[in-house]
């Protein structure tokens, strides 16, 4: 396991604040392999920004950024993202 890989519960708290609602049990399709799986589900890499990918075929989901002020968020391999109201 890279040292650098945790799953989609690590970022949990950067979820909520963002979203304000509980993201790890909220269900994303894969663009690239049509898997649909918790967020919580995802291998979260971090380094420069955080990168969440699909547990199936490692396509790039959700891509963060952040600085003392703001938060960038992508959704470059999500199709879809159901989430629980």
């Amino acid at each position: 396991m890279d040292e650098l890989m945790v799953d989609g519960n690590a970022v949990a708290g950067l979820l909520q604040q963002v979203f304000a609602i509980e993201m790890t049990t909220a269900l994303g399709r894969c663009n690239e392999c049509g898997a649909i799986e918790a967020m919580g589900a995802t291998r979260v890499f971090r380094g420069a920004g955080i990168v969440m990918r699909c547990p199936r075929c490692d396509n790039a989901l959700v891509t963060m950024v952040t600085d003392d002020e703001r938060l960038w968020v992508g959704f470059p391999g999500v199709g879809t993202l159901e989430v629980r109201l």
